[in-house]
């Protein structure tokens, strides 16, 4: 077959070139120079690798030679060029030749042509000769593989090695005459010279024109349907019977159109008046006015009319001085009340053109047309009814409204204090090196334990039937039997602590725990723990038996747990997640709350993980309280904030309280009432009302309802501690003037 095509265009060739003397018998080409004479599927390409001969194409694409010579190819082609029409170019002669070569040397040509005789001798068909015999599959399939294709006897099509770089592509434009007629075969991936007819064909398909030159667009129509009258019809078929009835389906839609009309849903079309409407944007104002019937609109602002000043010859108080000249010009334009200064002329023809006359009036242009006029609608509100309606202060009483007692005797600021869970006794702790106990009810000083040293946190045991006292002095943590109240509740505390027999072998621990001499249990002490770092706070856990201590160290030991019957301090943290200000015990649950400066972390002791991480937004968190139903939290800061949090709701504050001006110190929680207190540098106690619901769809409800103060400002500190009574509505308070106070 493929010799058989090669014999058709020899054909066509050689009826090309009439007269020509067929060469002598030359080695047979290849057929890849075949396929490419034989009008390939052609796409433009970038022209490369258009400097190689055929022979050099086949020896890198893979192919085997198929013995032609280069050199008896060169000396065919002078031979041919000599002798051959000088009309054509030399691409054409070289073409011809191949062909001719292929028809006396190519033994499959030979055979069929033996086998058909001139079969093809007169073959009209425009089927292209495609030496890539993969059939109608996308050519994209190949591009991962070294091959492009298969030819007529099955071998691989390989893809010519193009190394050239864009400098090589460059230089073949510069130096190649037929660079711009160069493409490049899609299906085999050759560079192909296209010829004069090929390239005038390309030309005509850009312009629009047909392909075929030979082709009239414009050549006389034949008239099917003449002018002239016929004697016969083009079809004699007799009328249907249906063309001579009235339709039943027109006769309907008619009943339907005219329904329509008489009920007013159709409306006959109005011609349109074709003459364009104008209308001044702003200068109709009256009510029948297109833009009069926008309720939203206002008309633009009038032009102020010209006054004495704008006058030519003004009265002689409208001139300026030349102060207030100097004055004028020395105002910034905004300023000024006239934006021009007032002259006098003796005449109007004696005055020149006004400088800003085109700037007022591109100025004015901007202002009307720039300008956004349209009336607000604005909803006339009272501000009172935007403030949400709080109950008033006597609806949620009790609470303390007064102060009551002062506790004097300390020489120092009192830095914290603590009271009994009885509500009888208040401790409290100083920087004069003692911690005092009060009663309650006559501000008496029932006794002072000198501790040697500045106390930093006092916590009373909340349990009723232990009658202890924790005090954080310097590096150690001292736990006082202060000897009031019931006896036996005194000496059933006692007999607890004599009851511990320590253990065989000593485990290590981060703390040291040391019995007190003689000496010093007359003063009411009985255990000294020691840490080796300063404390700042000590808090119990509601049972009584475990405490937390804080200690003032980087590292992961800034939280040590103690256990008071076993004797046992452990640190229940692996690393730090930084400065840690305060703990507390959750009242119900076993949770652990650290605050550090700028988070609070909720630890579940029992499973040991990071429960909840509540972000209070503030700097430096200062204090820390849970309420005793354990739901909420409220953090006091150094910026002055209170930070309500709801556990059930968000890590996120539900509320930020910033009534104080400086910074807090304490927060607390009433274990019975719906209150909650904050001290802070400022001198004053705010007790709020805080109603936490049963109803979890119900947020709580925080209202401040009093303002109480009495501490006198000391190095510019004010409250350092609140605590509430166990019992009734009362708020103790600690100073840095050195005094406690009561308020009920």
């Amino acid at each position: 077959m493929a010799g058989a095509r090669g014999a058709g265009c020899a054909t066509a060739a050689t009826g090309a070139r009439p007269g020509k003397r067929p060469p002598e018998p030359e080695p047979v080409p290849e057929p890849e120079e075949l396929s490419l004479l034989c009008a390939p599927a052609l796409s433009l390409g970038d022209g490369r690798d258009s400097g190689l001969s055929d022979s050099e194409e086949s020896v890198f694409s893979g192919l085997e030679d198929s013995g032609s010579d280069s050199s008896a190819d060169t000396t065919a082609e002078e031979e041919n060029g000599a002798s051959g029409d000088e009309n054509h170019s030399g691409m054409e002669k070289t073409t011809g030749q191949q062909v001719r070569w292929a028809e006396t040397s190519s033994p499959r040509t030979e055979e069929m042509r033996v086998q058909g005789g001139d079969e093809y001798a007169e073959d009209s068909s425009d089927e292209e000769d495609v030496r890539n015999t993969v059939g109608n599959v996308p050519l994209e399939w190949y591009d991962d593989f070294p091959h492009v294709g298969y030819d007529l006897d099955g071998k691989r099509i390989y893809k010519p090695i193009r190394t050239r770089d864009e400098l090589d592509q460059f230089l073949d434009k510069m130096d190649d005459p037929d660079y711009w007629r160069t493409v490049q075969d899609r299906m085999t991936g050759r560079d192909v010279r296209l010829t004069d007819e090929q390239v005038a064909l390309v030309q005509r398909l850009q312009r629009g024109q047909f392909g075929d030159v030979s082709f009239d667009p414009y050549e006389p129509a034949v008239d099917f349907f003449s002018g002239d009258l016929m004697i016969h019809p083009v079809t004699n078929r007799p009328a249907d019977k249906r063309s001579f009835i009235p339709s039943l389906v027109e006769k309907e839609k008619v009943s339907r159109l005219v329904h329509a009309i008489k009920m007013g849903w159709i409306q006959p079309r109005r011609p349109r008046d074709p003459t364009p409407t104008f209308y001044d944007l702003w200068a109709q104002e009256d009510p029948n006015a297109v833009l009069g019937r926008h309720k939203m609109h206002v008309p633009a602002p009038k032009l102020a009319l010209p006054g004495h000043a704008e006058s030519y010859n003004p009265p002689p108080e409208y001139l300026p001085s030349e102060e207030e000249r100097l004055a004028w010009e020395q105002q910034e334009p905004a300023e000024r009340k006239l934006n021009f200064l007032p002259r006098k002329f003796p005449s109007l023809r004696a005055v020149p053109a006004y400088g800003r006359f085109i700037q007022e009036r591109f100025e004015r242009c901007l202002d009307l047309y720039l300008c956004p006029r349209q009336r607000k609608m604005r909803v006339n509100v009272d501000p009172e009814d935007l403030i949400p309606k709080l109950p008033r202060p006597r609806d949620l009483q009790p609470f303390p409204t007064c102060q009551a007692l002062v506790y004097r005797g300390h020489g120092d600021l009192v830095r914290c204090l603590s009271v009994s869970p009885g509500g009888q006794w208040l401790a409290s702790g100083s920087d004069d090196g003692s911690v005092r106990l009060w009663e309650v009810a006559t501000a008496r000083c029932m006794r002072t334990v000198p501790v040697g040293g500045v106390v930093r946190s006092v916590a009373w045991n909340p349990h009723p039937t232990i009658c202890l006292v924790a005090v954080a002095v310097e590096d150690a943590v001292l736990l006082l039997n202060p000897a009031l109240g019931d006896r036996l509740v005194v000496g059933s505390t006692d007999q607890l602590l004599s009851g511990f027999t320590p253990p065989a072998e000593p485990a290590l621990q981060p703390a040291h725990w040391l019995e007190a001499s003689e000496e010093e249990r007359q003063e009411g002490l009985r255990l000294r723990i020691r840490h080796g770092k300063p404390v700042t706070q000590v808090t119990w856990h509601g049972r009584g038996d475990y405490m937390a201590v804080v200690l003032a160290a980087p590292g992961h030991t800034q939280v040590l747990i103690h256990q008071l019957s076993r004797r046992r301090s452990q640190s229940p943290f692996r690393r730090s997640h930084g400065q840690v200000q305060r703990v507390a015990f959750h009242p119900v649950r076993p949770f652990l709350l650290v605050a550090s400066q700028r988070s609070v972390r909720l630890y579940h002791l029992l499973r040991q993980e990071l429960t909840k991480k509540l972000m209070p937004n503030c700097k430096w968190v200062s204090s820390l309280a849970v309420h005793p139903a354990g739901d909420n939290v409220i953090c006091g800061s150094y910026d002055s904030k209170l930070v309500w949090f709801d556990l059930d709701l968000s890590t996120r504050p539900y509320r930020v309280l910033r009534h104080h001006k400086k910074a807090l110190r304490a927060v607390a929680f009433h274990p019975q009432y719906p209150l909650f207190a904050s001290g802070s540098d400022d001198g004053s106690v705010i007790v709020c009302h805080g109603m936490v619901y049963n109803d979890l769809l119900q947020n709580p409800l925080l209202v401040p309802v009093k303002v109480l103060r009495g501490h006198v400002l000391t190095r510019d500190l004010g409250v350092l501690d609140v605590a509430f009574h166990p019992t009734q509505p009362w708020v103790f308070s600690s100073g840095a003037d050195g005094t406690i106070r009561l308020f009920t």
